[in-house]
């Protein structure tokens, strides 16, 4: 979101990290440490993942994950956390509580595994996230796309709860400002780099080795871009800029910037939930701005975190916590997390093969019978 991170956006922050939280100030519980867990994704293909630091000489040094399928073989490379302890502990820590609660997730994601290899060099999708928020939080569908044959850069902006090399931790300053325009700045940057991988250079500033074929894999003639909240914002931002970008995805942006998003003739779908176009003017206004292909969809119950990876971990924490079920719909809402998760899986890799694979989708072209409570928003 564009807003300042508030209590609640750390809270949230927290919860989403599988963190034990109290539900209100003053109550005397403490969970047992427990590591939570996150839905394998459903392509044919294994998963691998590795880390870059990024430094150029006008942006502040970055951290992304790269994310692929993998050779066989891969099982041989550690799973990758959703999360390093650094970063969850400031989250922690932020809050009043200790740092060791709980353990975040393993992903699917093996650290280093080589590259399939493959006839086709594969299409690029790179992600953004929202205020205060960090590259992991939508493993679900990052590792969903992977599975299916997609290599997926995620971004740790500015204002990210973020480890940096020799344990430098990093964590967003209310008082240093991140707009949706330096996330964009970021992306264009970070394509940049993704373009030195695609020519045979190693862009990590510490000169770390790269997993196998990872360069000769990626397909700069198809590259894709999603983000949520200020993230969807920066995705729009983003095109507006740089044609590199053939699609953009956003879930849940307020596309409130300034200056606002422009024209867009290229495809852009829009998965609202809070920032729906009723309720948020700019929204309607940057959906008379797509002049290309168009869709607006959203799923009854949603809020904001509905299509990241909140909607799967909080509920798994409020079983340790005794949350009620009052108290998990104020932070959830309605929406089912099993569900969640296969609209997570579902939409965004249709969306993408349809407009980077140029394969027909029919869960594109209308309502679904297998799912329900996915509206189209004419």
């Amino acid at each position: 979101m564009t807003a300042a991170l508030t209590r609640r956006h750390l809270l949230a922050a927290a919860l989403a990290t599988g963190v034990a939280v109290p539900l209100g100030a003053g109550r005397g519980w403490a969970a047992a440490p427990a590591r939570l867990t996150l839905p394998p994704p459903t392509g044919p293909h294994r998963v691998g993942t590795v880390s870059l630091h990024l430094v150029g000489a006008s942006r502040p040094e970055l951290m992304v994950s790269l994310w692929y399928p993998a050779a066989r073989g891969a099982e041989r490379h550690p799973v990758a956390p959703w999360m390093t302890a650094a970063p969850l502990s400031a989250l922690l820590v932020a809050n009043g509580f200790a740092a060791d609660a709980a353990a975040a997730p393993w992903t699917a994601g093996h650290d280093g595994a080589p590259v399939l290899r493959t006839p086709d060099r594969l299409p690029v999708i790179v992600f953004s996230h929202g205020a205060g928020g960090h590259r992991s939080e939508t493993t679900v569908v990052v590792q969903e796309l992977a599975s299916h044959g997609y290599v997926v850069v995620t971004v740790d902006h500015a204002d990210a709860y973020v480890e940096l090399p020799g344990g430098r931790l990093r964590i967003p300053d209310d008082d240093l400002p991140v707009t949706p325009w330096d996330h964009a700045r970021d992306i264009r940057f970070v394509l940049d780099r993704v373009e030195d991988l695609a020519a045979g250079r190693n862009p990590d500033a510490g000169r770390r080795p790269l997993p196998a074929r990872l360069g000769a894999a990626l397909d700069l003639r198809r590259i894709g871009m999603f983000g949520w909240s200020k993230g969807a914002t920066a995705t729009a931002l983003v095109m507006n800029e740089d044609r590199r970008v053939r699609a953009g995805l956003g879930f849940d942006g307020p596309m409130q910037s300034g200056p606002p998003p422009a024209d867009l003739d290229r495809p852009f779908m829009l998965m609202t939930a809070a920032f729906s176009r009723a309720a948020e003017p700019s929204v309607e206004e940057f959906w008379t701005r797509l002049h290309g292909w168009r869709l607006n969809v959203q799923a009854d119950g949603a809020r904001h975190g509905a299509y990241c990876d909140h909607q799967w971990l909080i509920p798994q924490l409020a079983r340790i916590a005794g949350m009620s079920d009052e108290d998990v719909a104020g932070w959830i809402g309605t929406l089912d997390p099993a569900r969640a998760v296969r609209i997570q899986q579902a939409y965004p890799l249709a969306f993408f093969d349809r407009h980077l694979r140029h394969r027909r989708q029919r869960l594109l072209e209308g309502p679904s019978p297998a799912f329900p409570e996915v509206r189209f928003i004419p």
